[in-house]
């Protein structure tokens, strides 16, 4: 048998107190260690609300106390608003909400005075792409009639719109699927309609003048589409200021 020379032994032997040392350092393996730091991770937070599923649980609403009551829903209030109960207009608006349960009237008003501005400003422009997104095709041929004999004549028009002083709904009806409903609408604009040698035809460029609308806007109410299309008009002038 080969006898190991004294370096080797001596190697083994440090090898052998090396591997202890380590072993009294590190500790054993028992599955429990934690696990490597890793700092480009954020930290778990241990949530106590945590439900087993580990969703978090959101803040409960307010409760209602034992000895309060519910009030329950009214769905007519926004239009009693609008118009006295018993009336026809209350009445129509009513099957229009049972229709549509979106319609509410005040919105409904906002949204005919951001129209009209922009309806009689088009019109005096002669924006037909404007005035064919916001007109039934009767009216729109009306409209667009109007603009292209204007054209023709080598006129246009100096307007400027002031402001809307009252628009409240006077009819409401449905039929079928289709809703309609009628506005008053009284504005204050300036309107002159001036000729090819820059003499004023028609109007006044320098007087505010009320007018009296009478519009009525029409929308499937089945449709996905939310936008009313105005269908009919009546123009009164109420005076000049």
């Amino acid at each position: 048998m080969r006898i190991m020379g004294f370096g080797t032994i001596f190697f083994i032997v440090v090898t052998v107190i090396v591997l202890y040392q380590l072993r009294s350092v590190l500790g054993r393996r028992t599955g429990n260690e934690r696990p490597p730091f890793d700092p480009y991770t954020r930290p778990e937070v241990k949530n106590d609300n945590a439900t087993p599923s580990g969703n978090v649980v959101t803040l409960p609403s307010r409760r209602t106390p034992a000895n309060e009551s519910v009030e329950p829903a009214r769905p007519y209030e926004a239009i009693d608003k609008a118009a006295a109960p018993g009336t026809v207009v209350n009445e129509g608006m009513r099957r229009i909400r049972d229709a549509d349960p979106s319609f509410d009237p005040a919105e409904f008003l906002g949204g005919v005075r951001t129209a009209y501005e922009m309806i009689v400003t088009g019109f005096a422009d002669g924006d037909r792409k404007l005035l064919k997104n916001l007109l039934s095709q009767e009216v729109y041929s009306g409209f667009e009639t109007a603009i292209a004999e204007r054209e023709k004549r080598g006129e246009r028009m100096q307007f400027s719109f002031v402001g809307i002083e009252d628009a409240k709904i006077t009819g409401a009806e449905l039929r079928d699927r289709e809703a309609f409903v009628t506005v008053e609408i009284v504005s204050q604009i300036i309107s002159a309609v001036v000729g090819a040698n820059g003499e004023t035809v028609e109007g006044d460029p320098e007087a505010v003048v009320q007018v009296q609308d009478v519009w009525t806007f029409a929308r499937d109410v089945r449709s996905r589409d939310p936008n009313w299309k105005l269908v009919e008009t009546e123009s009164e002038d109420a005076g000049t200021h």
